[in-house]
């Protein structure tokens, strides 16, 4: 702790000094000054938790030291010790925050007793400070999700036909009273170019976080909108506009520029139509989800889709469901050759349509999760065990995509190969039955590192008991399972740790650690120093 002695007789500073036993007192610094405008420049360079100042002293005296640190917001503690007994300067110093006046001659006893109260009350009121600086940075951090959640509410409300409630903080905060239109675009995540999609691979969270900070970054300045994500869809962020709605394609064209300057890529738009506000939240959002829908995946379009845009014609005309039992003879047949000639027949007539929209992919994903469930279902019947929850592979529409944004038949050819071969090795047909599964396992644990993985959901996703793949994955890849997954984890971590705006915490939530402690063990098992020391490296 710091203390500041402020008197014009020097003897009396000294004897201030002799008099304390400061080492007791936790007090380490001490400095001097000796009138009100030496205390203050003092006041300038430091932050002294006491100070002691006498009342009566040539230019700027006790009184106009202590309001002058009233005026200014000074937390010190204050105790005068004055030769006068007048009834004034009592009451001026207790006006302006004077802890105790204490007469001259000094009394030892006393001012000991008036510092221990001093540092007592500094102290409490010190840890009340940092209670409420606390609590101010959790707010700050709630904010931002309680407001996404209030304006997701809002959409939820209008689309179900009811009495939309702007929520009061939200009127205060933004001005909604005067707010009589609006208009919802959609900022797409869920089709993303392959360079974006490999950048943030595993941390869309991130990915959301930074379009986010963009879009309000230009809505900020003109209050005319606000981006959030939208709770109800995992790759949708809603750019809500309520002001100067004649400008929504000027204000895409500064949002998409910053975007490409900070993250390097360009993202899909769907816009709806001015609508009543709040009444007709939800039929803008919709009128924006039905254009990104709706969109030709096969032409190089604009990234800005308007809803009468949206293609009505190819939707539904090609079902995946109807090759399900030319796929599965051939999966159970085991031959590649014969898996390949399945997948053509299908992408023959795929490459007939004049257009696929994105809701066209989102049946066949779907359509083609099921069927590896059902067959998953009827494996686990045939071996007497327990089938998984999920299939062993997926359909991601992200992947789909070449480098130019626009859908590839050759990437859904080679998507849907992998998948089936992968399928094939798991019924064991073809003599083939442990072909490349620890590979497999290790791919699936690369691709869900960010979350809780554990041996039983591997046994089951794979159908193997999880003594045999401990001691498989071992012999094949040359360490056990969670040391691998430790291994992926750290590797992410030492990445993103290159963020400085990230908390170790974060960092571990990120890669898949509910405990940020054990995280910090676990990667100074793989790099022999903690997270902290390799981000000050």
């Amino acid at each position: 702790m710091k203390i500041l002695i402020v008197d014009d007789e020097q003897h009396v500073r000294e004897a201030v000094k002799l008099l304390i036993d400061w080492e007791q007192l936790g007090i380490d610094e001490i400095y001097e000054a000796d009138n009100g405008d030496s205390a203050i420049e003092v006041l300038g360079n430091i932050q002294p938790e006491i100070v002691i100042t006498d009342m009566r002293m040539p230019n700027r005296d006790g009184v106009e030291l202590l309001a002058w640190m009233k005026e200014k917001g000074r937390k010190s503690k204050t105790i005068v010790i004055s030769g006068y007994d007048d009834f004034h300067l009592v009451r001026s110093s207790m006006k302006y925050g004077g802890q105790d006046y204490l007469l001259k001659p000094i009394d030892p006893e006393q001012l000991m007793e008036a510092l221990q109260k001093a540092k007592q009350s500094w102290e409490q009121e010190d840890q009340a400070r940092r209670l409420d600086q606390q609590r101010s940075i959790e707010i700050n951090q709630i904010k931002p999700v309680y407001r996404d959640k209030l304006f997701s509410t809002m959409i939820s409300e209008a689309g179900a036909g009811g009495q939309v409630a702007v929520p009061a903080v939200l009127k205060e905060e933004f001005q909604l009273d005067r707010a009589t239109e609006c208009q919802v675009i959609i900022l797409s995540t869920g089709m993303l170019e392959p360079q974006i999609s490999r950048k943030f691979d595993g941390n869309r969270d991130l990915l959301t976080f930074c379009l986010i900070n963009v879009c309000n970054e230009i809505l900020k300045p003109k209050n005319n909108g606000f981006a959030f994500r939208y709770w109800n869809s995992e790759h949708e962020i809603i750019i809500l506009l309520w002001d100067r709605l004649a400008d929504w394609e000027d204000l895409l064209a500064q949002i998409t520029e910053g975007i490409v300057k900070s993250i390097h890529g360009r993202f899909h738009y769907g816009v709806g139509h001015k609508q009543a506000f709040p009444t007709g939240l939800s039929l803008s959002y919709q009128e924006a989800r039905a254009a990104l829908k709706q969109r030709n995946l096969l032409k190089d379009n604009s990234y800005v889709h308007c809803s009468e845009q949206g293609f009505k014609t190819g939707i539904h005309s090609l079902s995946i469901a109807a090759y399900e039992e030319r796929f599965r003879l051939a999966v159970w047949s085991g031959k590649e050759k014969d898996i390949e000639t399945a997948v053509e027949s299908f992408l023959e007539n795929a490459r007939l349509l004049p257009v696929i929209t994105q809701e066209q992919i989102e049946l066949w994903r779907f359509e083609y999760e099921s069927m590896l469930s059902r067959w998953r279902q009827e494996l686990a019947a045939k071996q007497d065990i327990q089938a998984g929850a999920e299939p062993s592979s997926s359909l991601p529409l992200y992947v789909l995509l070449d480098e130019q944004g626009r859908l590839s038949l050759e990437l859904c050819r080679r998507e849907l190969l992998n998948g089936l071969t992968a399928f094939a090795a798991l019924t064991g047909a073809g003599g083939n039955k442990e072909h490349s599964i620890m590979r497999d396992i290790a791919r699936y644990m690369e691709q869900n590192y960010n979350r809780e993985v554990t041996l039983q959901d591997i046994s089951e996703r794979f159908y193997l008991s999880r003594e045999y793949i401990s001691r498989r994955f071992k012999q094949e890849l040359g360490e056990n399972v969670f040391d691998y997954l430790g291994r992926i984890r750290v590797e992410k971590a030492k990445l993103l740790l290159q963020n400085p705006n990230l908390k170790i915490a974060q960092i571990a939530e990120m890669v898949g650690y509910d405990d940020d402690k054990y995280f910090s063990k676990v990667f100074k098992k793989f790099e022999g120093q903690s997270p902290n020391q390799y981000r000050k490296l």
